[in-house]
């Protein structure tokens, strides 16, 4: 076991994730699990990242699937199913989020553009939503209306990672921004697609829009956020502050996204997580 804890934290600590570091004053049993589950989403991404046959990622999916699977109910045998299968029965997580997960990879295999916002939903709640309600089992809860916002907390950092990693993800041949929305200001998926934006000022105000949706989510989260439960979602305040920090970062680069990942540095995360989880604690002991 201890060997399967040190493999996925040494998985998060690699990746200089922004969970990474929201988590790092967790109490050590919470910390192990949280690094668990982080550590299973960064196996499943890389699948689908890293591996250029989609036949064999589908395999490596369907593995993961079955790992899980032995994660719950006996005989586990990757090091991060190993040390999930501690945190699962622990803290009571269902099996239904991790199948979500994998999900949502798949639909990256099976990538064909998303017409709306409702169609991408879907998608933001399997990679990201689903990832916040195991991350707030974990840290706790007494209110149920704290799932609530676990979720729409997923979707507004989905939305962030999309504005930031759009040129990245274009050069993988997939783009997240819903065609009603790209046709709605005047740019085809083609331009992003090729990285050439024929209108700089309309790209600007259709990212703008996603900045500012990311917002209202986040919004609408805090209000389903019962003073209850304030103390122990901590972690999940923190990651938000960085989060929008980045956000406030591309806002301040106007965008320029395309050609450029734009995030901030580990010394300033970690400022802010230090930062965040101080005023927490004052104001939610």
């Amino acid at each position: 076991m201890k060997n399967a804890n040190a493999y996925c934290k040494n998985k998060a600590a690699q990746s200089g994730s922004s969970f990474y570091y929201s988590f790092l004053f967790l109490p050590p049993e919470q910390r192990s699990a949280i690094t668990a589950i982080y550590a299973f989403c960064r196996e499943v991404d890389d699948v689908v990242d890293e591996c250029s046959d989609k036949n064999i990622a589908s395999q490596k999916l369907l593995w993961w699937s079955t790992e899980i699977e032995r994660a719950f109910y006996g005989n586990p045998q990757h090091p991060v199913g190993i040390a999930l299968a501690t945190a699962i029965p622990k803290y009571k997580l269902q099996k239904q989020w991790f199948d979500e997960i994998i999900q949502g990879m798949a639909m990256d295999l099976q990538y064909q553009g998303y017409q709306s916002f409702e169609d991408l939903k879907v998608y933001c709640h399997c990679v990201a939503s689903a990832v916040g309600m195991l991350a707030a089992t974990v840290f706790g809860y007494k209110n149920s209306k704290t799932l609530d916002y676990a979720k729409k907390l997923g979707i507004a950092f989905q939305i962030i990672n999309i504005i930031r990693d759009i040129g990245e993800d274009a050069r993988r041949g997939r783009l997240y921004i819903p065609e009603e929305e790209l046709s709605a200001f005047g740019i085809t998926p083609t331009e992003i697609l090729n990285l050439k934006i024929e209108h700089p000022d309309r790209f600007q105000a259709l990212m703008g829009k996603q900045a500012a949706l990311a917002r209202s989510y986040y919004t609408a989260a805090l209000e389903s956020l019962m003073p209850e439960d304030r103390a122990t979602q901590r972690s999940g305040i923190i990651m938000a502050r960085i989060y929008f920090d980045i956000l406030d970062t591309i806002e301040r680069a106007n965008f320029d996204v395309l050609h450029q990942k734009i995030s901030i540095t580990p010394l300033r995360k970690l400022w802010l997580a230090w930062s965040t989880w101080r005023s927490e604690k004052k104001q939610y002991a």
